[in-house]
């Protein structure tokens, strides 16, 4: 009797205020987590390992667009050449990109070995595949497509 029906409607709608800001808030954050957080995070999990693995002879570049081979490397700092007889040390924080790594003396001389081994095979290879292109070529003609 007292209470106006107004009144009523407003107590009773509180809880769903509640629902209505924060569902949307929490779907919001979930979307930016997974759109902006989390890439990011992996992409500067990247960029330190590719950091930690950084060795002499590889080429890169820096921020500042200077490209040199990594002449010496130190805990916080590199000394890269960017010319014959010309050293510039930088930050190691300010490499940017690893252009080349150049292979191990020992990982060279495998390639060498199965570039050997692909040449022999290759001649082989090339005639059955001709020789599977041709009835593969065959049967769409048979089969009318």
């Amino acid at each position: 009797m007292f209470i106006s029906p107004a009144y009523a409607q407003a107590l009773g709608g509180s809880q769903d205020t509640l629902t209505t800001f924060v569902l949307p808030m929490g779907l919001i954050f979930v979307v930016f987590y997974f759109f902006m957080i989390r890439p990011q995070q992996q992409k500067q999990k990247q960029m330190k390992a590719m950091l930690d693995a950084l060795r002499r002879g590889d080429r890169v570049v820096t921020a500042g667009g200077v490209i040199g081979t990594i002449a010496k490397v130190d805990p916080d700092e590199v000394q890269l050449e960017i010319a014959e007889g010309v050293r510039v040390r930088v930050v190691r924080n300010t490499i940017t990109t690893v252009m080349a790594k150049p292979q191990p003396v020992a990982a060279k001389k495998e390639a060498k070995d199965e570039d050997a081994d692909k040449k022999v095979a290759e001649p082989a290879e090339a005639g059955l595949a001709a020789g599977m292109g041709g009835m593969m070529e065959k049967l769409k003609g048979l089969l009318g497509r």
